[in-house]
């Protein structure tokens, strides 16, 4: 589809802006607290939202050397890759996001009354396909 957007906006002349974005460390970069207002928007149930709060808070790590280990610290950020549920919660937390800089712009622009959402996902690999530059801006920014 995007290779084809490209193609479109070459024939015809048009303004395509392409931006790939690959997260890197994704499963590191994710907020407890963006997880809980994710899991509140997509309506999941209020008892399996305070066992994720639970499981979430005891989320700590403490670093150690031959001489040295240093007291236990609270992680705010991060999904443990082992567990099982990670990855249906980092799919539904970048959805989250992806949803709320959609409502930012318009459908791409690709001529003959052809248009295309802005944002393609998969996983933490995004696409943004703009027909303006502005728009280009506002979601990136």
């Amino acid at each position: 589809m995007i290779w084809e957007a490209i193609q479109r906006a070459e024939l015809g002349k048009h303004s395509l802006d392409v931006v790939w974005l690959d997260l890197a460390k994704a499963y590191s970069s994710i907020q407890h607290q963006l997880i809980q207002q994710a899991l509140r928007m997509y309506h999941i149930p209020w008892d399996i939202q305070l066992i994720l709060e639970d499981y979430f808070n005891g989320f700590k790590m403490r670093f150690s050397n031959e001489r040295y280990t240093t007291d236990w610290i609270n992680l705010d950020v991060d999904i443990a890759i082992s567990c099982t549920i990670s990855p249906i919660l980092f799919v539904l937390t970048m959805k989250f996001i992806l949803r709320a800089a959609e409502g930012s712009t318009s459908l791409a622009d690709l001529c003959g009354r052809c248009y295309m959402p802005p944002l393609k996902a998969l996983m933490a690999d995004t696409t943004i396909l703009c027909s303006k530059k502005n728009e280009t801006c506002k979601m990136l920014g």
